[in-house]
């Protein structure tokens, strides 16, 4: 039986480093089969949370999880509140954040 979070479609844009060239073939042809190529390791992907789901469970099998990461970044007006995803969610390797500091004049 399906539900509307299974009809909802989200816009992501899908990006990857992979480090060995047998994996990131398969990387690609997995994107391939859910978005729409836009640069050499960026995909458009409009995908429901089933597609989600079947998505990244493809990747994780795939993946070198301390050395690739592909990194999903959400696109909607909506922005982020309390019980949403974050804008930007990784699988693999962990996304690196700068220190942000304040400054005081």
């Amino acid at each position: 039986m399906e539900t509307a979070g299974d009809t909802l479609r989200q816009n992501y844009l899908v990006a990857y480093d992979v480090s060995n060239p047998k994996r990131l073939r398969r990387v690609a042809a997995a994107l391939e089969d859910f978005g729409d190529r836009v640069q050499l390791s960026v995909f458009l992907c409009e995908l429901s949370r089933r597609d989600l789901a079947a998505l990244r469970e493809r990747l994780r099998d795939v993946l070198d999880h301390g050395e690739d990461q592909v990194l999903f970044a959400t696109l909607s007006a909506g922005g982020t509140r309390a019980g949403r995803r974050r804008p930007v969610e990784t699988l693999g390797r962990v996304l690196a954040t700068r220190e942000r500091r304040g400054w005081v004049l």
